[in-house]
């Protein structure tokens, strides 16, 4: 199993880490990560075993694609090896990643979205951040570029896992982790971080509020909230909640309108509120690629009219709220 030691041994030197949190943490990480839960972990394990050792001489966070390595840290023969194994981690959903200049184009540009909330977000140096939904970590490194004390990145998705596990074995930073849990696994109002990001995950819960004030109860007191989902145009008070599929997707169950949001987040007790940005995802945001061959939005839309899903929903649109508690 994937060593959490480091990253564990780190929180019990941070004072605002609940200890009883601390305490149950390495547990839940090895209850998640049994093989008999899920006949894939055994194949996971086996690929991050056989990752080539390597130092690489560049590490940057702080560009569109992470960057691990420079081409010259490893021979052609042991980059093709590396290469053909982190084919075998398909689908590579965020990013783009740069592992000894082997590009991995992920589905989404990821990028493009961090570059829409980094200039209108609290400083992250020094900050505690919790990435709910993190995928892969693409947004945790990212926000550890920023200068983020910690940050750790939650998605109960182990391949995502996985893939983060690859990164993490070359970039070795304790301070960035991703753990194989949902935001249910974790404690009721933690109380702990300073800033915590939830990017594409609202709409997948039944029931939006409860997510809201789950987030809430993690911020501390003047805690920044990122909330990024997807919304419709209209006023207040207009929710689309769709019949079956939305963009083929099956567990999507609420869409608001930007107002209605803002007065879900005012419900939900946040204060200094903001929507920082609504963008329409275009199919060069979020398309199929070598790394991530399965069908992504232009699969999703109406051909005879893309403004609609095939459905017949409005296309996707995501709007950026910031929030604190107060």
């Amino acid at each position: 199993m994937m060593d959490y030691t480091p990253f564990l041994d780190l929180l019990t030197e941070l004072e605002e880490i609940p200890r009883a949190w601390e305490e149950t943490l390495a547990q839940q990480i090895k209850r998640a990560l049994q093989p008999a839960g899920n006949r894939d972990i055994a194949g996971w394990e086996e690929i991050i075993a056989q990752l080539p050792s390597a130092r690489p001489s560049q590490i940057a966070l702080n560009t569109a694609a992470i960057q691990i390595g420079k081409k010259d840290d490893l021979d052609d023969q042991t980059r093709d090896h590396l290469e053909k194994l982190l084919r075998r981690l398909h689908p590579w959903r965020k990013g783009p990643l740069s592992f000894f200049d082997i590009f991995i184009d992920t589905e989404w540009r990821s990028d493009w979205k961090w570059e829409r909330l980094k200039d209108h977000i609290e400083p992250l140096r020094k900050r505690l951040v919790l990435d709910v939904g993190s995928g892969n970590g693409y947004f945790c490194w990212r926000m550890r570029g920023a200068g983020a004390r910690l940050v750790i990145g939650i998605d109960p998705y182990l391949k995502y896992v996985y893939q983060f596990a690859a990164m993490q074995k070359y970039i070795n930073d304790p301070s960035v982790q991703v753990l194989p849990l949902g935001i249910d696994d974790l404690p009721e109002s933690l109380q702990c971080f300073d800033t915590v990001f939830s990017m594409g995950v609202l709409y997948h819960r039944r029931s939006p509020f409860d997510h809201l004030f789950k987030l809430k109860g993690l911020l501390k007191s003047g805690g920044q909230l990122v909330l990024e989902t997807l919304v419709i145009e209209g006023e207040n008070g207009q929710v689309l909640v769709p019949q079956g599929r939305y963009a083929k997707m099956r567990n999507v169950w609420f869409i608001p309108s930007a107002p209605s949001l803002q007065n879900w987040l005012k419900r939900a007790g946040f204060h200094d509120i903001r929507l920082i940005d609504v963008s329409l995802t275009t199919t060069d945001e979020q398309r199929s690629t070598d790394w991530m061959q399965f069908e992504s939005l232009p699969d999703f839309l109406n051909p005879a009219d893309n403004r609609y899903t095939l459905e017949g929903y409005p296309r996707p649109r995501r709007a950026i709220f910031l929030a604190k508690r107060p």
